[in-house]
């Protein structure tokens, strides 16, 4: 099974070559799909090119059917030509062979080449099925179809009249012009038929045979006495008189000549070698074990609806401490102390950060720093002219910096509690960093809750809303799934500052061991949609490039585990009932093909439940490849040996040991093998710990010693996500 597995997977692998193949090729915006399917096919209107699984073809074989299949794609047209043109499709598909491939050949200098060893090798196999005939005796279209693609190893021979057809066929150069010419080829060749048919009359069994009228009359039966023919009774007359149709002037049978000639008359001229290639390449498809490959697509989400803006946020969480602080003005008295003292405790933090990055920001400009002459005499260094060429003046040249901007993604889901309140201290630390440096920012929290809150006009919950356009073959994006905006670098100083003392309140309500007082509700906890989340960055990141006018984005998603399945789309089959839109699982082996890319991505090349998030990953950093994609997950102690194999995979124990040894010194490690550009693992445990330098007093001098080491180490572990990032943006 395992080696079925392999094998398998080795020809997914070959399909998705083959694609970009053809992908390369076309040249424009072509979606490839292998399917088992008998005959390619090309959707006009889709731009869908549909292949089979030649798996039992070799190499060449393969490009050559996969280039000859793109020319069809390319060049051929969308014209029901058979209303106008009785000609049959098989002349009609010879011509065309001849017009795309002369155009592939010409469009591509390399194709010649792969064509030629791939006919040979077809031809070497009698895919053609002309290995004991002789060639010369079939007709114009075989002939040509023969001498298009296996001329180099078969000479074919026309005669003078033929040889104006075949220049017909050579000089195609639009589909018209492959019209006409099937057009007279397949006249030329039912002309032929026609001229062939008398002499298999021959074959006739001819009861009475004459030299004609007037002529001698050879084995003519005697009559007897009575009228009678001899050696034949009346009965035995009539017979053959009904079988013949009454006979004929010489004897011939001629209802058996008008069967003959009708069939004929009916039957068209047929291409063999053509129905014989077509035939055989079906040989050449392999039927795999697992079900046909199913290609799926991100749906283009509406922000309007994904989105829960900043403002509404707020609003209700504004709304809703009035009404509680209306009855207990002093409920959040101390969650708002505690922010006050948490702020001025991170401030010298954050300008520690904001120099730092101002250095990094001017020694990288420096270092790409280049140094031109003027052309303007330096009055300072003439007296050197003797000894000195250089007297002119020079100017140094600093590249401008790409100005950035940061998406923060926070996992809202239960999980999160217990580390919500330190998540949030390291994002206020950013967010301040950003305002100081004048970096545009927007902070999201990916939940299922905010959809079902009567945080509408009336008391009625508001309910869901379709966030895309439904169809078969999408990932299905639930519909209570939402992004609540709830910080963002346009609102000014005094409303920013409300807003994360809201956010604080919150964080603070996790964290408490005790009675806390409410939060709204459209800040519960829930489950962990974080391949939604993901999806719905495909849209985020350009509008908020676009919004802020940044070059560069860094994203930023801070996760504590695996996302929640997935679903997909698809159209459903019941006995007497209409097919209808449902939905159904992400079966294995399934694709994710991304139309703009032009490329397809298998979904469980991964192993774990982290397979399709990795998948995700990796399309949204291809689509967006000048964005900087940053993972945070934040990690129990217990759990971090299978989060670590996850990517560095079984048996790389050296690999393995080494970060082993720096998660248990740092509680922080940078994970390779991701789809994100740097995926960080923090300690839950150390993310927790207070940095604050807090003794007792009278405390000893190896309490003090060790609070100090305590607070350094926090702060160097806390420390880990603003450096990465100012790392990057500098």
């Amino acid at each position: 099974m395992y080696d079925t597995y392999i094998r398998n997977k080795a020809m997914t692998s070959k399909h998705e070559i083959k694609s970009q193949l053809a992908k390369l090729l076309a040249t424009e915006d072509l979606v490839v799909e292998h399917k088992q399917v008998e005959t390619a096919c090309f959707n006009v209107h889709t731009r869908v090119l549909t292949l089979p699984n030649w798996d039992r073809a070799s190499n060449v074989v393969y490009d050559l059917l996969v280039g000859h299949e793109v020319g069809h794609a390319l060049f051929t047209p969308d014209l029901d030509w058979i209303k106008d043109r009785k000609i049959p499709p098989q002349f009609v598909n010879v011509v065309e062979d001849v017009r795309i491939e002369k155009l592939m050949k010409k469009k591509y200098p390399g194709l010649p080449k792969t064509f030629y060893r791939g006919y040979k090798e077809l031809h070497e196999k009698d895919f053609f099925a002309i290995e004991d005939d002789d060639v010369t005796t079939y007709n114009l279209a075989d002939r040509i179809n023969l001498h298009y693609k296996v001329g180099s190893f078969l000479p074919v021979v026309f005669t003078e009249e033929e040889k104006k057809i075949v220049n017909m066929v050579d000089t195609t150069d639009t589909f018209e012009d492959v019209l006409d010419a099937a057009e007279a080829l397949y006249a030329y060749c039912k002309e032929e038929k026609e001229k062939n048919k008398i002499p298999e009359l021959d074959n006739l069994d001819v009861k009475n045979q004459t030299t004609g009228q007037g002529g001698d009359i050879q084995d003519q039966p005697q009559e007897s006495e009575d009228g009678e023919e001899e050696g034949e009774s009346q009965e035995e007359k009539n017979e053959i008189e009904e079988s013949t149709g009454g006979g004929g002037p010489g004897g011939v049978d001629q209802t058996a000549f008008n069967d003959i000639a009708k069939g004929e008359e009916d039957e068209d001229p047929e291409v063999k070698t053509d129905a014989s290639l077509e035939e055989k390449l079906k040989d050449l498809i392999g039927h795999s074990q697992y079900p046909e490959t199913l290609y799926l697509e991100i749906p283009n989400l509406n922000l309007d609806t994904i989105i829960a803006p900043n403002k509404k946020v707020h609003d209700i969480c504004d709304e809703f401490y009035e009404n509680v602080m209306s009855t207990s003005p002093d409920a959040y008295l101390t969650y708002d102390d505690s922010y006050e003292k948490f702020k001025r405790s991170a401030q010298k933090e954050v300008n520690y950060l904001v120099k730092e990055f101002e250095c990094r920001k001017s020694a990288s400009s420096y270092a790409r720093a280049t140094v031109s002459r003027t052309g303007v005499l330096d009055c300072a260094k003439l007296h050197t002219y003797k000894y000195n060429e250089d007297l002119f003046k020079k100017v140094t040249v600093l590249p401008d910096g790409k100005n950035h901007g940061l998406v923060f993604v926070i996992d809202w889901s239960g999980s999160m509690g217990n580390v919500l309140k330190d998540t949030i201290k390291q994002l206020f630390n950013l967010v301040w960093f950003c305002k100081k440096v004048q970096i545009p920012f927007e902070v999201y929290a990916f939940t299922t809750e905010w959809w079902s809150m009567p945080h509408n006009d009336g008391d009625r919950a508001l309910q869901p809303v379709d966030h895309y356009k439904k169809r078969d073959g999408l990932f299905a994006v639930h519909e209570q799934f939402n992004m609540m905006q709830i910080l963002t670098s346009d609102t000014n100083n005094r409303e920013l500052e409300k807003q994360l003392k809201n956010v604080w309140r919150v964080a603070e309500y996790y964290s408490a061991s005790y009675y806390a007082p409410p939060i709204p509700s459209i800040f519960n906890l829930c489950g962990t949609p974080l391949n939604e989340a993901i999806i719905s960055l495909f849209e985020i990141i350009p509008a908020f490039k676009q919004k802020t006018g940044v070059e560069k984005t860094n994203v930023v998603i801070l996760t504590d585990g695996e996302s929640n399945h997935i679903g997909r789309h698809r159209m459903i089959n019941r006995h007497n009932c209409e097919p209808f839109l449902g939905m159904g699982q992400v079966p294995y082996g399934a694709m994710l093909r991304d139309r703009k890319l032009g490329t397809t991505y298998d979904l469980f090349a991964d192993d774990g439940p982290a397979a399709l998030t990795q998948c995700l990953l990796r399309n949204l950093s291809e689509r967006f490849p000048n964005e900087n994609l940053i993972g945070i997950r934040v990690c129990e102690g217990r759990d971090f040996n299978t989060h670590l194999r996850r990517y560095i995979g079984l048996g790389n124990y050296a690999l393995e040991e080494k970060l082993i040894k720096e998660w248990r010194k740092e509680k922080a490690v940078a994970i390779p093998n991701s789809s994100y550009k740097k995926y960080f693992t923090l300690s839950a445990t150390a993310l927790s710990q207070d940095s604050e330098f807090d003794v007792d007093d009278g405390a000893s001098k190896a309490q003090i010693r060790s609070a100090f080491k305590k607070s350094l180490g926090a702060k160097k572990t806390n420390k880990k996500i603003l450096s990465q990032f100012i790392d990057l943006v500098a």
